[in-house]
């Protein structure tokens, strides 16, 4: 199993930001990641560091009720771990 955690910038947007059905399905995919890391739907994108990976995922209105939002996150393979870096929601 590996750890999910939210950065301090993806918390505040979390708690303050996203409606209950956007948080809803947040959550979910930061319940996935701890099952798989690195899921097939998930797109890498540059990391500067050479021991983590970076992925987004986007989560379509139709999946969070409200606003597209695309989970930024890190995932570091020594540490067993995700960081979940950004939430960018959309219109």
């Amino acid at each position: 199993m590996t750890y999910a955690f939210y950065s301090d910038a993806a918390e505040k947007i979390l708690r303050g930001d996203l409606t209950v059905s956007e948080r809803t399905a947040v959550m979910s995919v930061r319940a996935s990641l701890e099952d798989d890391p690195t899921p097939d739907h998930a797109r890498g994108l540059p990391d500067a560091d050479p021991r983590s990976e970076s992925y987004a995922i986007d989560l379509l209105p139709e999946q969070t009720g409200g606003r597209g939002i695309t989970v930024v996150y890190r995932h570091d393979r020594d540490l067993d771990a995700v960081l979940i870096l950004w939430l960018i929601a959309g219109p």
